[in-house]
């Protein structure tokens, strides 16, 4: 015999949803800033409602039972309804809006550099954050602390960034895509000699702590061929890496997205560019598809979309000037 919903606490739907999310009582207490016994006793009333186990413990985390993967879509429709319904008294226009983002540099430094001033004349009451994009961001989005994301990834198929691999409750949308080419001094030897992959490998790279990983997509399509690159100094970001690059004094260069041209032009930094020395098929695997991400839960909000719609329209308008 079905159970009346009307019996049900709704917050325990919640937490149900948030413990499918994290597989972790400890990790859903600290998104609650409870302790975890309350999270484990509204598990036991969740089990006792829905008459199942609903989880069993696994040295990866709680493992849902065959009952919670029948219903995992079912609860994520719900809790965008309940959030949609929640938001429709607050509207857009409320004061004290709080808008948090992560996005990569020097990317949003050139395509979305009006957007801080765009919110805090739509929203005169409102507070804006921006932060780098790091390894951390996904989760600050998961848990509610970044609103939208904005980033490049990777789609090479052996790569953990690939857009495949995403969460499943991170929605996303790619803007435009691009592709990596070599950053040097505009006295760099390598204008003056034969331009190869045993050239390319012969000089110090700089590289890129992308989400706490020195190597990406070309050293895993190097490593095929038994090759690997000299990464003889790592920096945070594409800035970092560029400031060095045009430094010109120990040879090295780096790679970069081709949008970075732009910030060399802006900055009237000493560095000119050079191909990835690769066949076509190579060089198609390091395509860089740049999106925005954000939580299903917020698809539908007001915020979001507006969001969304701004970043869209500034990101569009970069990309034609630089046609």
């Amino acid at each position: 015999m079905s159970k009346p919903l009307s019996q049900l606490d709704l917050n325990l739907l919640h937490i149900l949803q948030m413990l499918i999310q994290e597989r972790s009582v400890t990790k859903v207490a600290k998104r609650l800033n409870v302790t975890p016994s309350s999270v484990s006793k509204s598990l036991a009333k969740l089990r006792e409602w829905f008459n199942d186990p609903l989880f069993v413990k696994s040295p990866q985390g709680l493992q849902p039972t065959i009952f919670i993967k029948n219903i995992e879509n079912d609860l994520a429709e719900w809790s965008l309804i309940s959030t949609k319904l929640s938001q429709k008294n607050q509207g857009v226009n409320s004061a004290k809006l709080k808008f948090a983002m992560s996005m990569e540099s020097p990317l949003y430094l050139l395509a979305a550099t009006q957007l801080p001033d765009l919110i805090l004349n739509q929203f005169p009451n409102s507070k804006a954050k921006i932060t780098q994009w790091d390894y951390d961001s996904i989760e600050s989005i998961i848990n509610g602390d970044i609103d939208i994301g904005f980033c490049g990834r990777e789609t090479n198929a052996s790569s953990p960034e690939s857009p495949q691999l995403l969460p499943y409750v991170i929605d996303y949308e790619i803007l435009f895509e691009d592709k990596p080419v070599v950053y040097l001094h505009t006295n760099h030897p390598a204008l003056t000699s034969k331009w190869d992959l045993d050239a390319f490998l012969s000089y110090q790279h700089i590289g890129i702590l992308w989400e706490k990983r020195s190597e990406w997509a070309l050293d895993d399509i190097l490593a095929t061929q038994g090759k690997y690159r000299n990464i003889s100094l790592s920096v945070s970001n594409f800035e970092q890496a560029l400031f060095f690059a045009a430094k010109n004094q120990q040879h090295m260069f780096t790679v970069g997205p081709r949008y970075c041209e732009s910030y060399v032009k802006q900055f009237n930094l000493e560095l000119t560019t050079l191909p990835l020395p690769l066949s076509n098929a190579q060089y198609q695997q390091l395509n860089i598809p740049f999106m925005m991400l954000w939580h299903k839960r917020n698809s539908h909000t007001e915020k979001l979309q507006w969001l969304k719609s701004s970043i869209r329209t500034l990101v569009n308008e970069f990309l034609v000037e630089e046609k």
